[in-house]
């Protein structure tokens, strides 16, 4: 290993926070980046961290080598994607990250599609509904539900996403249909709640076009939108859906919608997340298939929700 892969290394092992997350990225025993970096120490002459059992921290030395690697890093970044754009055929590697729902639904179709066309093009995708950091984890894409909060990314809108209150006939007969937002409020609901996000009400407008927020009475949360689906075709609940969780639940009648009448606000849409508005041919062509599949206008998964212009 060169001196230019082992800073790439404490690049890595400091944005990380620990030796042993940055071991988990690459796929190596944590003593391996440990010796890396004593070896790095050694030929530069310098000590770039102070260590203790369980933590570090950069000493002036390091603190400028961090900076010179991450300015080394978009170097390399930007020769590589200079290079590649030569190739008249996309080739190389292209790393994708996704919450689990959208890459099972909407990405591996593409991808499989993708490399059928450019066999030359390898894929590595990583399901994983924890945000990741893109750039220090070297993802070409990101596509995630929801408003971009680092203003270092550039970040994209593919598609809208409008929810829809659905419940099951069965929870329909038992519980009556319910004709206003105060019915639907007395009723059991299934609700996402994780340690970032937590939904305790339906937020929508009134008649004359103010904004209202409704509480819903959960009683079954969980951090997983396929398992309160489950939950709802149980019959047990109503669920306030993102509609892009949905396949032909309605269609084929296992879930109704309800009070289709009320505007619902729209949840936040989903974004292609990506570090450098050069992109690789690959990286460029795979986006404009992932939205092309999508559809530009109107989402693909719109289309398994009859008459959905119309309702919220």
């Amino acid at each position: 290993m060169d001196t230019t892969s082992r800073l790439l290394m404490l690049l890595e092992v400091v944005e990380q926070g620990s030796f042993a997350k940055a071991a988990e990225i690459r796929n190596i025993d944590r003593s391996v980046i440990s010796k890396q970096i004593s070896r790095l120490e050694d030929e530069l002459g310098v000590r770039l961290l102070n260590r203790t059992t369980r933590s570090f921290s950069l000493t002036a030395a390091g603190a400028e080598m961090i900076k010179k690697a991450a300015d080394l890093r978009e170097l390399l970044g930007e020769t590589l994607r200079m290079a590649e754009n030569y190739h008249q055929e996309p080739r190389g590697l292209l790393k994708i990250t996704a919450s689990t729902i959208i890459g099972r639904r909407y990405l591996q179709p593409v991808i499989n599609d993708f490399q059928k066309r450019f066999p030359q093009v390898e894929v590595e995708l990583r399901l994983d509904d924890r945000l990741v950091d893109i750039v220090s984890e070297g993802f070409d894409l990101a596509f995630r539900i929801g408003e971009p909060k680092d203003s270092s990314l550039i970040a994209r809108k593919i598609a809208r996403n409008r929810l829809l209150i659905l419940a099951t006939p069965e929870f329909v007969k038992t519980y009556g249909m319910p004709k206003t937002m105060s019915d639907l409020a007395q009723l059991p609901a299934a609700s996402y709640k994780s340690n970032a996000f937590r939904v305790d009400a339906i937020n929508y407008y009134n008649d004359k076009g103010e904004a209202c927020e409704q509480k819903i009475r959960s009683v079954f949360r969980a951090n997983d939108a396929e398992v309160l689906l489950m939950k709802t075709l149980s019959g047990t609940s109503y669920f306030l859906a993102p509609a892009f969780l949905l396949d032909n639940e309605v269609i084929d009648g296992e879930l109704v919608p309800l009070l289709t009448n009320i505007k619902i606000m729209d949840h936040s849409a989903m974004y292609a997340l990506y570090p450098h508005r050069d992109l690789p041919v690959r990286t460029r062509l795979f986006f404009d298939a992932v939205r092309e599949y999508l559809g530009k206008d109107k989402p693909i998964w719109e289309n398994s929700i009859p008459n959905f212009d119309h309702m919220y």
